[in-house]
């Protein structure tokens, strides 16, 4: 039989082997009390204790996820509106964060509320909407600062969602709809602008140039031709019988010759009106 004395000594023995020894995993640290003083955070890896004279906290080191449940706050242009968000902070001094502050996840989402209630409120609803990066840069820097003598590193902060009251929905979109027809009047302004300018250095220099006009009406024939049921009238310069070299045929056909036709046709008809004709026409010359 097995000697009951040999079998207590032997589980007394295993109770103060597994009290005197602990694996502590590479995430965690081992916070060591020993009589109530504080001896340091230990691990990673095996670590040993004074049974009975030393106590012992795990504390990890890993990023912890807070949801900021949501806040109704009032924005600085007097806007009711619900925010929440979300914190990544991580205990960066566990014999720090051990010592300093009783529960460390709870006073951090407390702080967490606080903050995002008081940097919300000091901003305008247009600022919130716009400027999300700013304010979650803002939050991270008041959060860190004041985690930062329990131990505890920020990473991280996000404003998730922004609740808007629904009737100011409609005030927002009708501004944003008022925004959108300025811009849209103020480009149409500014090529209306660029356009006139591009005119005006057109016109210059069409005018500068002898001839340029002329070409200018002839490359614009074709795409006027090109329409069905029109009629072009278009002025021909006198530089045009230069250029063609017939400038008996080009004033003819600009009007000078009728008249040079008509003369000729008058002539014709005094002279077939015989003599008596010529005598009427001799008598005011006496």
């Amino acid at each position: 039989m097995i000697d009951l004395s040999l079998l207590a000594a032997l589980v007394v023995l295993l109770a103060i082997l597994y009290q005197a020894i602990r694996i502590v995993p590479e995430y965690e640290r081992l916070v060591v009390f020993r009589l109530g003083r504080l001896v340091g955070a230990r691990g990673p890896g095996i670590v040993f204790l004074i049974p009975l004279v030393d106590r012992a906290e795990r504390m990890s080191l890993r990023i912890i996820t807070l949801d900021v449940p949501s806040q109704e706050v009032i924005t600085r242009d007097n806007v009711t509106t619900r925010v929440d968000a979300v914190v990544y902070y991580r205990v960066v001094e566990p014999a720090r964060t051990v010592v300093t502050v009783e529960d460390f996840r709870h006073a951090t989402g407390q702080l967490a509320q606080t903050t995002l209630r008081s940097v919300v409120g000091q901003s305008e609803l247009d600022e919130l909407l716009a400027e999300r990066d700013r304010l979650n840069q803002r939050l991270q820097a008041i959060l860190d600062e004041a985690t930062d003598p329990w131990g505890i590193k920020v990473s991280a902060v996000e404003i998730k969602d922004v609740t808007i009251p629904p009737e100011l929905l409609s005030a927002i979109a009708r501004q944003a709809e008022a925004e959108r027809q300025r811009r849209a009047l103020v480009i149409h302004a500014q090529g209306e602008e660029e356009a006139a300018e591009a005119l005006t250095r057109a016109a210059n220099r069409l005018n500068q140039e002898p001839g340029a006009m002329t070409l200018r009406v002839i490359r614009t024939l074709p795409d006027l031709v090109a329409r069905e049921g029109s009629t072009v009238v278009f002025p021909v310069p006198m530089e045009l019988a230069t250029l063609l070299g017939a400038p008996a045929v080009t004033r003819q056909a600009l009007g000078g010759g009728g008249g040079s036709r008509g003369a000729g046709d008058g002539g014709a008809a005094g002279r077939s009106g015989g003599g008596g004709g010529g005598g009427g026409d001799r008598a005011p010359a006496d």
